[in-house]
C-alpha cells in the first residue's frame, strides 16, 4: 500500500509542477476573462459530468461565497445542480442539450462559461461551447492533455498534461482556487491568503 501511495503522490507531483508551467498563462487568461464579466456585471455558468460536475458546484460556491476574503456574492450558477431542470431538459431534448438549452435560457453576451471535460469530449459540454458561440458567452474550458474536441471551441483552454483522470482532476482543484484568489484580489483587493 505504501508504494502505491508514494506512486500516486510522485504522479500527483509531478502533473502539478508540469501543470504550473503548461497552464500558467491559461489560468491568468481565464482569470482575466472572468475579472471582466464581473467588472461589467456579468456572471459565470458552471458545468461538467460526474466529477466535473462537482468541481462546477465547488467553483460556484467559492465565488457565491467567499474564497479567501469577505466580499460581495459573485454571480455564479452551476448548472448541473437542479435535478428537475436537468432531467426535464435530458428527458425532452437528450443529454447533450442539458446544459446548452440552460445557458440559453440563462446566460448572455458578456458572460462567461466555464465546461469541465477531462477527456475534452463530453458531447453536453461541447453543445453547450457552440451554443455560448451563437449567444455571444465567452469560454472557459479545462480538460486533460490535448483539450480533446472542445480544444477549438473554447476562448480559453486550461489543458492540464496528465490523461490520467484522478491527476487531471487533482490539478483542477489546485488550479481553479488559484482563479478564485486571482478574481478576488483583482476585484477586491489584497486578502488575507
Amino acid at each position: 500500500m505504501k508504494k502505491l501511495l508514494e506512486k500516486r503522490f510522485g504522479e500527483a507531483d509531478a502533473v502539478l509542477k508540469a501543470a504550473l508551467v503548461q497552464c500558467s498563462d491559461s489560468i491568468i487568461r481565464a482569470a482575466d476573462l472572468i475579472v471582466k464579466a464581473y467588472k461589467n456585471d456579468h456572471g459565470v455558468f458552471l458545468f461538467g459530468n460526474g466529477g466535473s460536475a462537482a468541481d462546477a458546484q465547488h467553483v460556484a460556491g467559492e465565488l457565491n461565497g467567499r474564497f479567501l476574503m469577505e466580499r460581495r456574492p459573485l454571480k455564479a450558477q452551476a448548472l448541473v445542480g437542479d435535478a428537475a431542470t436537468v432531467t426535464s431538459i435530458a428527458n425532452d431534448y437528450g443529454y447533450e442539450q442539458i446544459f446548452a438549452k440552460q445557458l440559453r435560457a440563462n446566460a448572455g453576451a458578456g458572460d462567461v462559461a466555464f465546461g469541465f471535460t477531462t477527456s475534452g469530449n463530453s458531447k453536453n459540454v461541447i453543445k453547450a461551447f457552440k451554443t455560448a458561440r451563437e449567444i455571444d458567452v465567452k469560454t472557459i474550458a479545462m480538460t486533460g492533455a490535448g483539450g480533446g474536441a472542445i480544444a477549438e471551441l473554447a476562448d480559453v483552454l486550461i489543458a492540464v498534461p496528465s490523461d490520467h483522470t484522478p491527476h487531471i482532476q487533482e490539478a483542477g482543484m489546485v488550479i481553479y482556487h488559484c482563479l478564485c484568489e486571482q478574481i478576488e484580489i483583482a476585484l477586491f483587493g489584497e486578502g488575507r491568503g
